[in-house]
């Protein structure tokens, strides 16, 4: 008989180191052309509503850092939030993130699920790790969100002991988000001439956090009913006169 030995996964050793500079980063193109305007929609209704503040750190396809058994490894999420960063000069591009040595740990990150199976999904825990694996066992995010706007069909998973677990949605189908105080739904609707499933922001009223482009066009759409009131009032205005004249205004019309 053959004793088997199923082989002890050791914990990965993990720190938190700055990055060279000559290192080059990956400058992998986005899977599908959605997921620029998707990361873009979350963020502008965000400074739409005044909740980014200076020393937070809100990005898209950009590197988090973290040294895994002594070697470097760089993830690069659909959307990330980081609440307090340290602050670099002013004539310094931020190249990437590394947690806990530049500023806090990073609190929220969004995937977008691509063609690629298992992808965002994929707990490998061996390089190249699966992004599931990283954001929970690495960097060790709180809350992780997938979203397939194709379906569409939106998880969140919050870590608990180490662990994550799906969250359970409200009854309008929303997920509170604690680290930014806001719920996150599916909203159909078009930005940038694209009608689409897009991620959307809603305050604990449920009121939806509008995006610079929807608030210029409802500004648009109530200088429009504004300036259309004005005209009806008038025309009520030149009636009035014309009965006091004794002319009927329907006769004229």
């Amino acid at each position: 008989m053959v004793l088997q030995v199923n082989p002890i996964q050791k914990e990965p050793v993990v720190t938190w180191e700055a990055l060279p500079a000559d290192y080059i980063l990956p400058d992998d193109p986005v899977e599908n052309i959605q997921q620029p305007s998707l990361a873009a929609a979350l963020t502008d209704a965000l400074g739409s509503s005044g909740r980014i503040q200076p020393q937070m750190l809100i990005g898209s396809n950009f590197g988090l850092v973290a040294t895994v058994n002594k070697k470097i490894v760089v993830k690069a999420p659909d959307w990330f939030y980081v609440p307090q960063v340290q602050p670099v000069a002013a004539d310094v591009i931020r190249r990437s993130y590394t947690p806990n040595l530049e500023g806090a740990a990073v609190a929220v990150v969004m995937e977008f699920l691509s063609d690629t199976e298992g992808g965002e999904l994929s707990v490998r825990s061996t390089p190249p790790y699966g992004k599931l694996y990283f954001y929970e066992r690495i960097l060790q995010v709180p809350t992780y969100v997938t979203y397939d706007p194709y379906e569409p069909s939106l998880e969140v998973r919050c870590l608990q002991n180490g662990q994550y677990t799906l969250a359970q949605a409200d009854a309008n189908g929303r997920y509170w988000i604690p680290e930014l105080e806001l719920f996150l739904g599916i909203w159909q609707g078009e930005r940038l001439c694209q009608t689409t499933n897009w991620l959307r922001w809603w305050d604990r009223e449920g009121n939806l956090l509008w995006s610079e482009q929807a608030q210029q066009e409802r500004q648009r759409a109530e200088q429009e009913r504004q300036r259309a009131e004005q005209e009806r009032q008038r025309a009520d205005i030149l009636a009035a006169k014309l009965r006091e004249l004794g002319v009927d205004p329907d006769a004229i019309a």
